[in-house]
């Protein structure tokens, strides 16, 4: 018996998923190069978000045909792969159809691939159509560029590659054929093939068997450089999500400290003077950099689809301000990513490089064209929130440059003298009733 076919398919089975896992690893700790955050409450309202959210799809559908489509790919791609494990199991051990032997259960199983594998690969040519022919405006913004673009084509060509060859692979099986059960939609491609000789049929189906199951794990290990990380990530990231109510802010810990030592008659003045005796640098007010921020708005910027939803709804961005929510994460992504190579780059340790997010990519005017709406966040389908990261590097902006907008300015002031935001003391804020 010839073993070099199953020697050489779990020499690449190692190879693919072993780069995978190395990938996933330094994955991980980018985004521990985050501040860490608690998010261990509520954890029966973040499981029932994670649900309904990732696995459900609850957000993704409230624009119909995006979603429906979207449900199908969805759903036919995840369930098709159940049958690499049959593959995984026949190139380790040369089997064909290990799993045939379970009778007409099979055949069911099989006919449901072939139905959702044309589904699929419907659906992913309407994806293409609408992004390149049709070209939704969304997909067409200034952030993105020749490689989001391309990415996202990327992956619809791996996808419709991956279903047709599992067609093709079906129609070629002569063994499969023969037993007429869960050949729904390949008993109609095995006609194009008839022409061929029994040893030219074998070699088609063992070339679409070989270039499917390699596509799929250079699928898998494409998914790290690519926006389709959320496939992998969405679980976590609607998990780990916020779950106050929209417009709840955090407040910066250190300065609720100050607050409440200023309004306590009790407190002792001189107490907080004595942590300048440590050796620890004061905490940075707000965010400059990506290790600035937590380590889950760190996992959202790499769970980001690049859909465009958040931008599409997004008052600023409609009334022509340069924000684009989506940039705001792609930007933290892309910075992310250049900390983590230069970490790789440094054996492990970070080596200034000059830049940071705050300038270098995300600029003053876009931080400040935000309203605080929360649309960007009520629209992602998988719960990211660039508002989040907005209002930390705007916290910067403000406390540690004094950096805000003259209206800003002139709001503070007018609060700290007068109690409110307009330019009139108190005694006359009700002088516009004898009017």
């Amino acid at each position: 018996m010839n073993y070099l076919p199953n020697i050489l398919f779990a020499i690449a089975l190692v190879i693919g998923i072993g780069y995978f896992v190395r990938n996933v690893q330094k994955l991980i700790r980018n985004i521990k190069l985050g501040k860490d955050v608690d998010v261990s409450d509520n954890k029966s309202q973040r499981l029932k978000n994670m649900i309904n959210i990732a696995l459900g799809q609850s957000k993704m559908v409230r624009r119909p045909v995006a979603g429906f489509l979207h449900v199908i790919v969805y759903v036919g791609f995840i369930i098709i792969n159940i049958e690499v494990l049959e593959i995984i199991i026949d190139g380790l051990f040369g089997t064909h159809r290990v799993f045939s032997g379970i009778g007409s259960l099979y055949g069911v199983l099989i006919g449901s691939f072939e139905i959702l594998a044309v589904l699929v690969l419907v659906s992913v040519i309407i994806f293409w159509v609408r992004r390149n022919i049709i070209k939704l405006k969304r997909f067409w913004n200034s952030e993105m560029t020749s490689w989001p673009k391309n990415d996202a084509n990327y992956i619809l060509y791996f996808e419709m590659v991956l279903m047709s060859l599992f067609l093709i692979m079906n129609a070629t099986d002569a063994s499969f054929q023969a037993m007429d059960s869960g050949n729904f939609i390949s008993q109609y491609i095995a006609p194009w093939f008839s022409g061929l000789s029994e040893n030219s049929l074998h070699l088609v189906e063992r070339t679409a068997w070989w270039i499917h199951i390699l596509g799929i794990l250079v699928f898998l290990n494409y998914l790290y450089f690519s926006k389709h990380l959320h496939i992998l990530l969405a679980f976590p990231n609607t998990y780990y999500a916020s779950v106050k109510p929209k417009g709840q802010l955090d407040n910066l810990e250190s300065v609720t400290k100050e607050v409440m030592l200023m309004m306590d008659p009790n407190a002792d003045p001189f107490a907080a003077p004595e942590e300048a005796d440590t050796d620890e640098a004061p905490e940075k007010f707000g965010a400059s950099d990506v290790t600035d921020l937590n380590w889950t708005q760190l996992l959202s910027a790499y769970t980001c689809t690049e859909c465009g939803r958040c931008t599409s709804s997004c008052p600023a961005n409609l009334t022509g301000k340069k924000l684009s929510p989506r940039k705001i994460m792609m930007d933290t992504r892309d910075r992310l990513e250049e900390v983590g190579k230069n970490i790789d780059a440094n054996k492990g340790e970070y080596k200034d490089d000059g830049k940071q997010l705050l300038g270098d990519y995300i600029t003053k005017e876009e931080l400040w064209a935000c309203t605080t709406c929360n649309a960007c966040v009520e629209e992602c389908p998988v719960s990211i929130s660039p508002l989040s990261i907005i209002m930390d590097m705007r916290r910067y902006l403000v406390m540690e440059e004094s950096a805000a907008p003259t209206e800003l300015n002139n709001m503070m002031t007018n609060i700290e003298n007068n109690g409110a935001p307009w330019p009139y003391n108190q005694m006359d804020r009700l002088n516009w009733k004898d009017e």
